[in-house]
């Protein structure tokens, strides 16, 4: 977590007043400026009256800038690891949807399939009835034609009897 693998050089100033002046576009908070204002050990080194040791500035600095970029880093890695998380629940409800419409698409198809099934029973059933309705007919038409015979036969028959008897016994 140090600087040593950075290639990237930080310039600063400490104005009269110790406040850390940062230059080419590193901003630091305030915290992190207390903190380097701040002797980490009862050891330290100070230069002069009271400032700050340059080289331990540049460490603490680089120290600082390691822990903010791991910490953008982490912040970072999570948006991504969360982005992979939602892709993969937005994937995986896409194919629970895409299942539930295939299986609705089939089971419509089926039961299309089956209403044409069966309204092709009906129709052969339906001409079925239509043949049946004219064999009877037709049936019922020789039938009364007989029927017809037979009463023209049986009242000729009658006819003639009667007249024999007629003739007979006048």
């Amino acid at each position: 977590m140090g600087g040593g693998g950075s290639t990237r050089r930080v310039t600063f100033e400490a104005d009269e007043n110790e406040n850390i002046t940062v230059v080419k576009g590193v901003r630091l908070s305030d915290s992190v400026i207390d903190r380097m204002k701040e002797p980490s050990s009862p050891g330290r080194q100070h230069r002069g009256s009271g400032a700050v040791n340059e080289e331990e500035l540049k460490k603490r600095i680089a120290e600082e800038l390691a822990l903010e970029r791991a910490r953008r880093d982490s912040e970072a890695q999570k948006r991504r690891l969360f982005g992979k998380l939602l892709e993969r629940e937005r994937i995986s409800s896409n194919e629970h949807l895409t299942r539930a419409i295939l299986r609705e698409r089939a089971a419509t198809e089926e039961e299309r399939q089956k209403a044409q099934r069966f309204a092709r029973q009906l129709e052969e059933k339906d001409r079925e009835l239509k043949k049946h309705d004219a064999y009877y007919k037709e049936q019922l038409a020789r039938l009364e034609e007989r029927s017809a015979q037979f009463y023209k036969v049986t009242t000729e028959q009658y006819q003639k009897a009667a007249d024999e008897v007629s003739a007979r016994f006048k």
